[in-house]
């Protein structure tokens, strides 16, 4: 009997899961960890079944219009304990298909048998016409499988078809034999940095670093280097601003959300006006050509007249309209899926987004011009300006009076805080800010062809190599050559086939681009395969600043078939459990917000909170089992290698001023409670790590599984070093704008500097920071209001020494907002929280 496949109903280019109804091998099997690199090929299958649904009369209709065989259009899903791991491409109407596909794959899973099963594509969804089991026992200890063929069998144990059988090869690379991960990211000698990789790491370059969207001069304090200087703490919108501002050429735009009305420069009285809008207008005025590239919200609507703001409040139609008559050219941007299912094309139509932020514009260099990029997690839009401070009330009436944003609360928010924004950002040039170019003319070409006449033709990209005063790309990459402080910089993606022109349509050649093949798209997945490396290669500490954390569903206890299947929080968890197995310091600092943004009670937001828990909770069952096996547990604790934090704020009201609308509310309604005890989150919308304060990654993406699949979220990040501050080259704590960079983040989190935090992999700065962390969520917990010196905060749930998480005594729910700290789960599993 064939088996209808929830799976591709629900997503089929998703990498998702794939449960098997029936065994694939016979007699007992052993459950291992493969952690490590698999490289598979898949040759060829014989002698399939005939699966199509259709009954036979249309089928022998649409054959004789066709002039083909109406038959099985077959692909091949690839899986462990059925989190899917690779998907061959389809081949039509063929019962003897040849795909001839390569794949590498990193896995960090446990299971019984890696299987390989063969499908049906077909019109209501997919159909398994049968599998095969390889055992995992064989796989890390028998030899490397090379063009061997096993019978596909099917629901009854035997072959699903007469002689038919799928031929494969298989080799495992355990993590031990890999030397790419040993040694840190200085023992890569080769200048590889992460391969197999779409853009290839770039040589030479100079990076800037940015926390929040300005920083007061002298707000924080100095951060001596290796080099004797001091680390210097940029300004970001004022260094977008300048940058716009110089552009002669072009300047380049991609946003979730880019808001004409923004203030970019708010403490500079020279600066009479730097709304962003006008700023553009000024410089198309001036010839630049500019572009901008914004996701179209599905919600938001302008019809006859009527409008609608948009579930997310992104201003996507007012910016279109506002740029209507000018020279700035504005392409709202739909997140389209392409082939595939109604269902899938309604999904990714509705809930996932254009999520890139990206800013590109030509610079003066000596005589010359180069392109400069700005890459990170800051929009150009509404409520994102904020400095290390992050007041809630003090600058209502001031910096904040027409940027007012707090979308936690159900209702009329006069009068209470705005939500402080925490973000990471960056800027570097060199060929990786060509790489970036790139990636804005590559989307631009997808976007504006869907937009027009296919026989038309869009001239609004700068034709760059005709223009001589731009650098090419070997010009780029000398302008630091033999500059000791020089950059190598990599940009990274999550992104498919449907959103980019450019990629190729054979599969084969796909592959030798590093790109993943689903059933009808080809994926950059990038950003993962970064993040997998650079944790795999840490050998000190990570640093982790971001808006989510939650992934490596399969390993959970419950919900295995989530379909969260990014390998982050599992490798996190194996890497510090191979460091306590070897008895080394490891440390990992983890800072997400206290919850997503949106209503703390409402169901989206306490889901999200839910899938986090479950993440955690494996992580330190993990860890714990690896002290256990060390015989550590009486002495030490999880929460001695892994700590997570979130960021929050309290400002005392010494004028005891009072909005009128809220006084006469609820008193126990959070807008009441929030300016009554003067508090509130600081909302985490980072997305970057620091590995060993020698590497850093920085972009767009969540660590979700939305950000890092490459066919939901479309994102952008880098990731950089300086070659010569790594372990490899100093022989010690390497001092670079990196460590730089962090120690900066720490003084903001903290309120100070201490000696410790230049060790983060000690177990006395662990501690240290916990116990700040600590003292800082009574602080704000506390009915007593009282101005804080550091905004880190305990994340506030208990983990006990056997790493079982609960909550906190006495506080389930968020402060003020209600809603559940381990949030709560009831009704149908769906794609948009995860």
């Amino acid at each position: 009997m064939a088996h209808l496949s929830h799976s591709d109903l629900i997503g089929e280019d998703s990498q998702g899961v794939e449960p098997v109804p029936f065994k694939t091998t016979t007699g007992s099997l052993r459950v291992l960890l493969l952690h490590g690199n698999l490289d598979i090929l898949v040759k060829k299958a014989k002698n399939l079944p005939n699966m199509d649904l259709v009954n036979n009369s249309i089928g022998d209709m649409i054959g004789s219009i066709s002039g083909k065989v109406q038959t099985s259009d077959p692909y091949v899903a690839i899986a462990i304990s059925g989190a899917v791991l690779g998907r061959t491409f389809v081949i039509k109407d063929n019962e003897n298909p040849v795909w001839e596909q390569k794949f590498r794959i990193p896995v960090a899973h446990y299971g019984t048998e890696v299987q390989f099963v063969v499908k049906d594509n077909d019109i209501v969804g997919s159909e398994i016409m049968g599998a095969v089991g390889i055992p995992i026992e064989h796989i890390i200890f028998g030899k490397p499988i090379i063009d061997a063929t096993y019978p596909i069998l099917g629901a009854d144990g035997k072959p699903c078809n007469r002689g038919a059988s799928l031929t494969l090869s298989l080799k495992y690379t355990p993590m031990e034999r890999e030397q790419l991960y040993h040694g840190g990211v200085g023992s890569d000698r080769d200048k590889e940095g992460v391969p197999y990789t779409y853009f290839r790491l770039n040589i030479g370059g100079t990076v800037t670093l940015y926390q929040d969207a300005h920083i007061h001069d002298g707000s924080l304090p100095n951060v001596m280097l290796g080099n004797g200087t001091t680390y210097r703490h940029a300004h970001c919108w004022r260094d977008v601003y300048d940058a716009i501002a110089q552009a002669r050429w072009l300047v380049y735009i991609t946003g979730w959300s880019v808001y004409h009305l923004i203030q970019l420069v708010r403490d500079d009285p020279d600066v009479k006006d730097s709304n962003l809008g006008e700023l553009l207008k000024v410089k198309s005025q001036e010839g630049v050509r500019v572009l901008l590239l914004v996701w179209d919200d599905p919600t938001s609507t302008s019809i006859l007249g009527y409008k609608t703001e948009g579930v997310m409040n992104t201003g996507d139609d007012e910016t279109r309209r506002y740029f209507k008559h000018s020279c700035v050219k504005v392409l709202l941007c739909p997140r389209k899926a392409g082939k595939g299912s109604w269902a899938k094309k309604q999904e990714t139509g509705t809930i996932y987004t254009h999520h890139q932020k990206s800013i590109i514009v030509d610079a003066a260099c000596g005589n010359r011009r180069k392109i400069l990029a700005f890459v990170g997690g800051l929009d150009l839009c509404r409520g994102r300006y904020d400095t290390p401070q992050h007041p809630i009330f003090s600058t209502l009436q001031t910096t904040h009076k027409d940027d007012y944003h707090n979308p936690n609360f159900l209702g009329p928010t006069e009068g209470c805080p705005r939500e402080p924004w925490h973000d990471l950002h960056c800027r570097f040039d060199g060929k990786a800010a060509c790489d970036v170019l790139r990636n804005f003319e590559e989307r631009w070409l997808k976007a504006s062809r869907c937009r027009r006449h296919k026989f038309s033709f869009d001239d609004s990209l700068l034709k760059i190599k005709k223009i001589p005063e731009i650098m090419g790309l070997e010009e780029a990459a000398k302008v630091t050559e033999g500059d000791p402080e020089a950059w190598n910089i990599q940009v990274f993606r999550s992104i498919d086939s449907n959103s980019v022109k450019g990629f190729p349509k054979d599969p084969k050649l796909a592959f030798n681009l590093n790109l993943v093949c689903g059933k009808n798209v080809f994926i950059d997945m990038s950003i993962h395969t970064a993040y997998v490396k650079a944790i795999r290669a840490a050998q000190h500490f990570i640093y982790i600043e971001n808006q989510y954390f939650l992934g490596s569903s399969y390993n959970w206890a419950y919900h295995k078939h989530l379909g969260a299947n990014n390998l982050i929080p599992m490798e996190i968890a194996l890497k510090i459990a191979k460091k306590i197995r070897a008895k080394e310091r490891f440390a990992v600092y983890i800072v997400i917000p206290m919850w997503p943004e949106g209503v703390p009670t409402s169901t989206p937001t306490q889901r999200i909170l839910y899938w986090q828990y479950n993440t955690m909770q494996m992580m330190y069952e993990t860890i714990y089992n690896a002290l256990v096996d060390v015989g550590l547990e009486t002495e030490q604790e999880p929460q001695d290698y892994l700590n997570f934090f979130c960021l929050g704020n309290r400002e005392p009201d010494f004028s005891r001023h009072e909005s009128p609308r809220i006084k006469n509310t609820n008193p126990n309604a959070p807008q009441a409670l929030t300016q009554k005890n003067r508090r509130f989150m600081i909302y985490v919308h980072s997305k970057g790590m620091i590995v060993d304060d020698e590497y850093v990654i920085l972009g767009s993406a969540n660590i979700n599984q939305r950000s890092l699949e490459g066919t939901r979220d479309t994102e952008i990040a880098t990731g950089a070093y300086q070659p010569l501050y790594t372990w490899a080259t100093q022989q010690h704590n390497p001092k670079g704008q990196i460590y730089g960079y962090r120690m900066s983040l720490w003084a903001e989190h903290t309120g100070t500097l201490e000696q410790c935090f230049e060790s983060p992999e000690s177990l006395e700065c662990v501690r240290r920071v916990r116990w700040m962390g600590q003292l800082n969520w009574q602080q704000f917990e506390s009915d007593d209001i009282s101005p804080m010196l550091g905004h880190l905060l305990k994340y506030p749930l208990h983990v006990g020494p056997t790493g079982k998480v609960s909550p906190l005594p006495g506080c389930e729910t968020f402060p003020d907002m209600g809603g559940k700290i381990m949030g709560t789960f009831t009704g149908l599993q769906e794609n948009l929280t995860i």
